[in-house]
């Protein structure tokens, strides 16, 4: 992902939580997941080399990267 489209989508939702190397979002504006073009629910920004993620529910996902850090975009089923 380019930097203007970074940007623009972390200037899009609404940040919820960070904590060791994870930082997660909201979409509260429908925008659309660059992978799929569909809304999604939240992005996750895994900024460590290593990170470890618990999921409580079944999502699909879609994922890309922007400068090393991997960001996921979560969709409810």
């Amino acid at each position: 992902m380019d930097d203007e489209k970074y940007d623009q989508l972390i200037s899009s939702v609404t940040p919820m939580e960070s904590a060791d190397g994870v930082e997660t979002y909201t979409n509260t504006v429908a925008m659309n997941c660059p992978a799929c073009d569909e809304p999604f629910d939240d992005a996750v920004v895994c900024t460590d080399e290593y990170n470890s993620l618990e999921l409580s529910l079944d999502l699909d996902l879609c994922v890309t990267t922007h400068e090393g850090d991997v960001v996921l975009f979560t969709h409810k089923p």
